[in-house]
């Protein structure tokens, strides 16, 4: 509940001296959480309000925070937005350890609610990795860069990063990749995986009907970063003889989840999938 600003002034005023650091750094932190949250950029009322600070107090921690460039305001609308030095200092945090380590025990609970494997993977630039396993017994298999990489046309962790490219770079990449057949299911025309990676956008999800491996179905959904963009595709695999692909998405509740709390934990919009 925000703090009525007879609250709030008060609180402002009977501050200890000593604690005058701190609480300017507690002050901006929560100016940042708020901003952080505010896709579309947050107003100095709307921050005033959600801080609970008077709204000369927050006036003044922004101008300095958009001087430090954690902060950033949009000229026409005067909203305020995350600044390019927060997304440095974010992109620098963000690193494949960092992933893994937080990935790690989604993958646990995912497979455990599942019954079933699950991957996380991320973009090479022409290559898929997969970074993580969790195999349906709960353990985990680690994989190195070496010798880990995926066919992206072939795979549903493929698809999920390859529709999250933009198109001119998409179309140039589809020019040059090689498409080879693995099974009677892999898609090897381009113009037919470009059909396929738009179906992906729409339908928020990509499947892979055996098209690697004839005995495996397996289904992906984006993992979203900090900035909005698709930093890693989660997926779950089961065997084509146990479950058919409309049993498969049955599940796809359970990935979502995993997949909105994996966003969440490296700083992305956890509400970002359908």
């Amino acid at each position: 509940m925000a703090r009525t600003a007879t609250q709030t002034k008060a609180k402002e005023a009977g501050a200890p001296r000593e604690r005058g650091g701190v609480q300017s750094l507690e002050r901006a932190a929560s100016i940042l959480d708020v901003v952080a949250r505010h896709r579309d950029g947050a107003s100095l009322a709307q921050l005033s309000v959600e801080t609970g600070l008077h709204s000369s107090t927050a006036f003044h921690l922004l101008k300095t925070l958009v001087a430090l460039g954690f902060v950033a305001q949009v000229p026409e609308s005067k909203r305020y937005r995350v600044g390019s030095r927060l997304f440095g200092l974010a992109a620098g945090a963000l690193d494949e350890t960092t992933l893994l380590s937080l990935a790690s025990p989604v993958l646990e609970r995912l497979s455990t609610a599942t019954g079933e494997a699950s991957h996380l993977a991320i973009r090479s630039r022409h290559e898929i990795v997969v970074v993580a396993r969790m195999a349906a017994t709960g353990l985990l298999q680690m994989s190195d860069r070496t010798g880990s990489s995926r066919p992206a046309h072939a795979t549903a962790i493929g698809k999920t990063l390859l529709a999250a490219m933009p198109d001119a770079d998409l179309d140039r990449l589809l020019a040059t990749l090689p498409l080879p057949a693995f099974t009677p299911s892999t898609i090897t025309d381009p113009v037919e995986l470009r059909r396929e990676i738009d179906r992906v956008r729409e339908r928020g999800i990509a499947h892979d009907d055996g098209e690697l491996d004839r005995d495996v179905r397996c289904i992906a959904l984006p993992v979203h970063d900090f900035a909005g963009r698709v930093a890693a595709a989660i997926g779950i695999s089961a065997p084509v003889w146990r479950l058919s692909i409309e049993m498969l998405e049955e599940k796809v509740d359970h990935l979502r989840s995993a997949a909105q709390e994996l966003s969440g934990l490296i700083g992305g919009d956890s509400s970002a999938h359908p």
